[in-house]
């Protein structure tokens, strides 16, 4: 998991986004909740954009060797996000398809 740092948090807290929440919550769990889906708002844009940087990657990629060893990284990252339901599983499952393909199609 995603350690986020607190300077991050803080950042996030009090940005535009979160500010009019706080207005609007009165009791001690809303105001959690508020939190901690900030937290996990922040991880998941993390993730998300971590992967889409290593897809991209390896489409970019020219050596065959390397592109078949990346290629299982790439393959995990968007597993795990599917399995969290950040990303819709039809899309990771289209996503390796494709991706596979194109690693496949560099070796001949």
């Amino acid at each position: 998991m995603l350690k986020t740092s607190k300077f991050a948090l803080r950042f996030l807290l009090r940005s535009k986004q979160t500010e009019n929440y706080f207005t609007m919550a009165h009791h001690k769990s809303s105001l959690k909740r508020i939190r901690q889906d900030a937290k996990k708002r922040l991880q998941n844009r993390y993730y998300k954009k971590s992967t889409r940087t290593a897809i991209q990657k390896l489409r970019e990629m020219k050596d065959t060797d390397e592109a078949e060893k990346f290629l299982p990284k790439v393959l995990s990252m968007v597993d795990k996000l599917a399995k969290k339901n950040t990303w819709h599983a039809n899309k990771a499952s289209n996503l390796k398809s494709s991706l596979t393909r194109h690693v496949n199609a560099m070796a001949h």
